[in-house]
Order: structure tokens, then sequence, then C-alpha cells
């Protein structure tokens, strides 16, 4: 299975879906986004060639790949055919570019790099689409400061343009909030074994997407590098270890996977997901669990996941805070369930490639559904969803998961189909294999 779409939905400006019967069938996902960003960054500081097999090659993984090379210490080979991305060091320092690094709409890419720029020689400047110019930054920054890293927002609000100066990572204690983004600790964990100093982290604040930090943890120790912890409160990384290369199989994105196991859960079907199972610490694995709580049955041991809807979905109460990209998709799902589900925990959604939990509550209001929102809740009175013209936002998740929604919904419009090409280029694809396995 390979990254690279040749579906002519990507080029539309709106696609309607075609709903299906009862879905049986397996789905081939890509591989993680999170993981092949983290394991790119690693890359990209290791001394010895790394090759990421099942990678996934979507916007944001291409644009991370590019801002590498704008550094000129590396050479990136990308196979679309293979899915595979081989990072090779050629003996020059790392540099800042002559040129700002554009970023489009890539969060945890830009975070992940402005903690690696402080690595290169000269001042780094990254900037970003019109909405990644609005998300904030600015405790990164501040976390910077101590470890010896002067980076600044060159429009003084917090938010990109960033300019980095560097070298400059001497390392020691550094004291970050958790309630924005996970990626701020994880940029800090990625580029601090290559510090002069060991570098200590401590919360501020209570972590928000702790999986995540879990997963940066585990790419770590994957390639190498040792982090001590004390729960989600203190992390250190002792000075000198350094990534080691090889060949590393990237496991299936459980993001990309959600969409498929919502398929079966509103269609009372059955779908099954290889390559991945309850002991990932992806945390959008979770959401079988959520599924399970509103009436679907699971099998998520041995090497895959299979989830089978039930003709009656009920609504549930969840705190969504390790999952949060996974929140517009159980939305969708209990917008067809009876009585209310209520999501709490999601404030940082308003931080997103849009405010996912304005456009979540707006376009299903569109389908008929009442929805109530606070400013890190969302509460959904199921029902029965008519059909409506989808606004995306320019926004990955919002598209795939409203897709969903259509596949059982007449008259579901998707307005800029192409946007998943940021995490999942083949997911029209997919979906269409769906149909065909219920035809």
């Amino acid at each position: 299975m390979t990254s690279e779409s040749t579906s002519p939905v990507l080029k539309l400006s709106e696609y309607e879906v075609t709903p299906i019967g009862r879905v049986d069938g397996t789905v081939q996902v890509l591989g993680s986004k999170s993981y092949t960003n983290r394991h790119l960054a690693m890359a990209g500081l290791s001394t010895e060639p790394t090759t990421l097999h099942n990678a996934l090659l979507s916007q944001d993984t291409l644009i991370l790949a590019d801002a590498l090379r704008a550094f000129g210490h590396v050479d990136i080979a990308v196979d679309e055919a293979k899915n595979t991305v081989t990072v090779t060091p050629n003996g020059n320092k790392m540099t800042a570019p002559a040129d700002s690094i554009h970023m489009g709409n890539a969060g945890t890419p830009i975070r992940l790099l402005i903690t690696m720029a402080g690595l290169a020689e000269g001042k780094t400047v990254l900037t970003g689409s019109e909405r990644m110019q609005e998300r904030p930054m600015g405790h990164l920054l501040e976390a910077l400061a101590p470890l010896g890293v002067n980076a600044v927002a060159v429009k003084g609000n917090g938010s990109p343009p960033i300019e980095v100066e560097g070298p400059a990572l001497s390392g020691g204690r550094t004291d970050i909030h958790g309630t924005v983004s996970s990626q701020f600790t994880t940029s800090l964990l990625l580029s601090a074994p290559y510090a002069h100093k060991d570098v200590e982290v401590h919360l501020r604040s209570e972590l928000l997407s702790k999986p995540y930090v879990d997963m940066t943890i585990a790419a770590l120790k994957r390639a190498g590098v040792t982090v001590q912890r004390r729960g989600y409160d203190w992390f250190k990384v002792a000075a000198g270890q350094r990534y080691q290369g090889g060949d590393i199989t990237v496991e299936p994105d459980a993001s990309g996977m959600s969409y498929f196991l919502a398929a079966a859960a509103i269609l009372d079907g059955r779908v099954n997901i290889p390559g991945i199972d309850s002991t990932s610490v992806q945390g959008d694995v979770g959401l079988v669990d959520a599924f399970v709580q509103m009436g679907c049955r699971a099998d998520a041991a041995d090497g895959s996941i299979t989830l089978e809807g039930t003709e009656t979905l009920q609504g549930i109460e969840i705190d969504m805070s390790n999952m949060p990209d996974v929140v517009p998709t159980l939305a969708v799902v209990a917008a067809y369930a009876e009585g209310t589900t209520h999501i709490h925990g999601i404030g940082n959604l308003r931080f997103k490639e849009c405010d996912r939990i304005d456009a979540v509550s707006t376009e299903l209001a569109k389908m008929g559904v009442t929805v109530r929102t606070t400013a890190d809740t969302m509460t959904i009175e199921g029902g029965q969803p008519h059909g409506a013209a989808i606004d995306t936002y320019d926004d990955h998740r919002i598209a795939m998961a409203f897709a969903i929604a259509g596949l059982r919904t007449p008259g579901v419009v998707i307005k800029d189909p192409g946007c998943v090409t940021k995490s999942f280029p083949t997911f029209w694809e997919r979906l269409a294999d769906l149909g065909e396995a219920a035809a």
C-alpha cells in the first residue's frame, strides 16, 4: 500500500459521499503521522543513516522532510512507491537557511523545529500559513530561554514567524506549561540529547494529551536514547546520548483508523485494522473503548483491531483529553446515538488547524443535530442527521469525520476534499474500498 494518491476526488471543490449498506471488511491504514514526524526529526539529528518503512508520506511529513533538507546537513530520499524515507547525514554542519522556512499548516513539525533550530548555526526563521501565524507557541519559546536558546515571535504575539538563533542549546533545567499542547514537551525532549548539559523539563501544569509524550519517549528509546521521568511532571535527558540509525517500521496511524472504525459503528458493520492493537501507546487507540461503551464489540489483541457496530448506539460521557484528534470522529458517531454524549477535556481543540469545537458543532447543526459547547466541552444530542454541505476549514480531520456520516446519510457533501492530504492522502481510495466491500 502506498501513500501516493491518484484519486480525482482530491482535485474537486466538493464531493458528495455515496451512502453504503452494512460494511464488512479489512482496511489497510497508512503509517502513523505522529511517529513518522518524530522519527524524521530524530533521523535529522543522527550521525547514522536512517530508513523509515511504512512512513506516512503526507503533506505534514513531507513539509518536515523539506525543512530538514533546508538546514543542509542531511540528504533525504523519499520513495512513494515503497512508503520509505531515508535520511543520510552528509557531513555538513547544520546551518540556518538564508530564507525563512515555510511550514504551511504543519503544527507538529514547526514545533519540533523550533527547538531543533537552536542546534543550527545562524538565525532560522520559521513561518507558515495564515492559520499557523495564529497558533500559540509562547510556552515553548519561554521554556527555551533557560536552556540557552533565544527564540522569539517576530510579531511579538507568541505565534509564527519564529526567529531562532543558534547554536545555543546549552541545556539545564526549564519549566513548561502543559495546558496548550504536549508538542512543546515533545519538542524539548527530541533535541535534548544534543544539548551540552543534561536537560530537565518540569511541568508547571497538568500535561494534556499525555499519550503523545509517551509516544515520544517510546520513539526515543527505539532510537537508543533513554529518558528518566516521574510520571508526567518531570523528565530528564542525559547529555551525550546520540540517536542510532538503521531501519524503523512505523506502525499504522490510530487517528487514521478512527474513521473506518466509526463507519462500522454507525453502519452496524464490521471493520478490521491490521498492524495495530491495544498494546500501542498511541492515545487514539482509546477510541475503541469509547465505541465499546456506546454498545459496539471489539477485539484489539494479537496484532489487529476489529470493531463490530450495533443497531442502537448509546450516548456516553467521556474525557477525551488524551485523544483530542479523534474528537470529531466520536462527535459524528454520537450524532447517530440515542441520548446525549458529553465530551470534556478538549479545550486545546480550539488551537488546532481550526477551532475544532466550533467547526464540529457548526457542521453538525447543519445536519440537524443539537450541539452545546463551552470553552472545553461539547454535548451532542443524538438523532437522525440529514444531509448538508460541510465546510471543512482546511482541516483534514473535519473532512474525514464528516465523510463517514455520508456513508449512512444521503446528501453529505464535503467541501475541499483535497485537504485530507495533510495526514491521509489515500483516504478517499480507502473509503471507496469500503463501498466496494459493502456492494
